[in-house]
Formats: C-alpha cells, sequence, structure tokens
C-alpha cells in the first residue's frame, strides 16, 4: 500500500501524506516512505522545490501509536528535510498534533488555512516533545512554545504563524502559495541549495549537539509506566489516572 501520493507541476513535486486510517499518523511505514520519497527529489534536477500535503482534514496525527517509527529514524527523517538542497514547503488544511508539528517546522516554508488547529499533546499521554524540540526549538518563540508544549492546549493559525510555527495563513491556502512557488521557480537551483544551506546552519547545529540525547529520551519516555497508562487512556477514549 502506497502512503505518499506523488504529483508534479511546473518544478513542484508536491508529496501527499495519504494514510487515512490512521489519520496520517507517522507510522514506521510512512516514515520510511517519505524519507525515500526525498531522497529521489534531492537526485532530480527536474524539482526545483518539494511541498508536504495531505489527504483528509489532518496533516499528521502525530507518531502512531500502534506502529511507532524508532525515534532514530523520525530524527533521520526531520533532519533529511533540513538538509535536502530544495526549498521544502508545507500546505496545511487540516489538524496537526504531536508529532506532526516537528515535520511542519522541518519544512522550510509552511503555509496553512484558517481551518488548521495545531496541540503539543503529547504531555497529555505521558511523554515530552522530545525529537520534534530539534526543528521545532531554534524556529519558534520560546515563551509561547513553552506554553504550548507545557499545556497541550489546541491554538489555531494566527497563533501558529504568531509564534514561528507556520510561515503563513489564509482561508485558501493555494492563493497563499501561490506567490512563493512562483518565487521559487523564478529562483536559480544553485542559489537556492546555498541560500537554503544559510538558513538552516543553527538548526543542523542543533541536530548535532542535541539528537543523541533527545532520542535516548524519546525512547525511555515510551516506555516509561506513565506513557503506557497515557497512551491505553487515548485508546480506551477516557481520562487518565492523573488527571486531578
Amino acid at each position: 500500500m502506497t502512503l505518499i501520493g506523488r504529483t508534479r507541476a511546473r518544478g513542484i513535486e508536491t508529496l501527499t501524506l495519504d494514510s487515512p486510517h490512521n489519520r496520517n499518523a507517522l507510522s514506521a511505514a510512512l516514515v520510511g516512505e517519505l524519507a525515500s520519497c526525498l531522497a529521489d527529489c534531492a537526485k532530480d534536477d527536474a524539482v526545483r522545490a518539494i511541498v508536504l500535503t495531505h489527504t483528509g482534514n489532518t496533516f499528521s496525527a502525530g507518531a502512531d501509536l500502534k506502529a511507532p517509527p524508532d525515534p532514530a529514524a523520525l530524527v533521520g527523517l526531520l533532519r533529511q528535510i533540513v538538509e535536502l538542497g530544495k526549498p521544502v514547503v508545507a500546505r496545511v488544511t487540516g489538524h496537526v498534533r504531536a508529532g506532526g508539528l516537528g515535520l511542519l517546522a522541518a519544512c522550510d516554508i509552511a503555509a496553512a488555512s484558517t481551518e488548521s488547529t495545531f496541540a503539543f499533546t503529547e504531555v497529555r499521554i505521558g511523554l515530552a516533545p522530545a525529537v520534534i524540540s530539534l526543528t521545532l526549538l531554534p524556529r519558534t518563540d520560546p515563551r509561547a512554545l513553552a506554553r504550548h508544549y507545557l499545556t497541550g492546549e489546541r491554538f489555531d493559525s494566527a497563533e501558529a504563524a504568531r509564534i514561528g510555527l507556520v510561515t503563513t495563513a489564509g482561508d485558501d491556502v493555494d492563493a497563499v502559495l501561490e506567490p512563493i512557488l512562483d518565487g521559487l521557480r523564478r529562483a536559480a537551483p544553485e542559489a537556492l541549495a546555498e541560500t537554503k544551506r544559510l538558513l538552516t546552519a543553527k538548526v543542523l547545529e542543533t541536530f548535532d549537539r542535541d539528537a543523541a540525547d533527545l532520542t535516548a529520551l524519546s525512547a525511555r519516555l515510551f516506555a516509561s509506566p506513565h506513557a503506557r497508562e497515557g497512551m491505553t487512556a487515548f485508546l480506551e477514549r477516557r481520562d487518565p489516572s492523573w488527571l486531578v
């Protein structure tokens, strides 16, 4: 079963997360297939930029709790997007949760519709946004991120744009993206690659410094009693035992 759709128009390769049975959750299979598609795009000179989008009403629900990726594989995917010598643009017309937000933050540009919502739900199931912090911490307002990390509250696209989680938002996301994609088509490929390298240098420093520790933290938390209780409560649609 293919989990990533692919189309191309005038040098823009669109990769579509297409795993409706789990709301495009980051399963081991989806992470692996997306990484393979990105590698193909990196080698194809006809691809000027990549748009990452989704089917259904959810960009990504976060890690697939039934078939989660290895934390190292998720780190590898995030780094692959950051290091790719071509711009990656997120197109979001639905909801984004937990690990999906790390994927969003790895992209160079992100546009969301006004119907989109966002939430860091990890703390509510006994986890922490560990690995995804590699892309989020360098790019997002720290005070706002503290609130959203610690509370798991849902917020809208206007707040996502205010804090730097997305670049821009509007009622018609394709209209918002039109001048952006036109600009990328007009840019020289080598210039795009070098400019992206300038923009991502600090993000890659975070990977070099913190990836191993955050991967270990993610693995430890997933194996913890709190996480087992939180994930069980989530799947059973009940409150976790620690609710006060």
